[in-house]
């Protein structure tokens, strides 16, 4: 399937605009997550140094676009509207087609940015467009029990818990459970 248009402009909403991630942004996204090392290490895969070098990110953004232009996912960052600097970023990746019609959603944001629901703006929008553009049944949404903030998150934006999985993710380099929530497209 082709994926859908997404606007030139963005997404653009009072506080943040979301743009899809390219190669151009690899500088503006390897300073976000130099700057958010140690604050999103405890949500996180293990990191090598390498991680966080040039090259490295212009690969990772290379297969972004790759994922995008095949329709299996959509990344996108999260920059202040008027400063264009990058807060964060959300994905919605492993989209599926057929009679399953969903994804996977991740997300994070800067530190000095949490409490402010830049989040909880920008995910409003990126998910209205992902179930109005995209089409998708489902997005799901998988969290660490300790990591309340996302769990609080996820509630207000209208997820419902389905479950936990036991030892769902390796995560900061050991099994992690994961609270399972997801939402249902409200135009379905």
């Amino acid at each position: 399937m082709t994926p859908p248009d997404f606007p030139a402009d963005g997404i653009v909403t009072e506080r943040v605009r979301l743009s899809t991630a390219s190669r151009a942004d690899a500088e503006a996204l390897l300073a976000f997550q130099i700057e958010n090392r140690a604050h999103l290490h405890p949500w996180e895969p293990l990191r090598a140094d390498e991680f966080f070098t040039l090259p490295a990110a212009e690969q990772r953004l290379a297969v972004m676009e790759q994922q995008m232009t095949h329709g299996s996912a959509l990344h996108l960052l999260l920059r202040g509207r008027l400063t264009g600097t990058v807060l964060g970023e959300c994905n919605f990746t492993n989209i599926v087609r057929g009679p399953f019609q969903a994804c996977f959603l991740g997300f994070s944001i800067g530190g000095r940015y949490e409490g402010r629901g830049l989040m909880h703006e920008a995910l409003s929008a990126a998910i209205d467009h992902v179930f109005s553009q995209y089409r998708l049944h489902r997005i799901m949404a998988n969290h660490r029990p300790e990591n309340l903030r996302s769990g609080k998150l996820l509630t207000k934006l209208g997820f419902e818990r389905e479950g936990l999985a036991r030892a769902y993710l390796k995560i900061n380099g050991e099994w992690a459970d994961h609270v399972l929530t997801s939402r249902i497209n409200p135009r379905d």
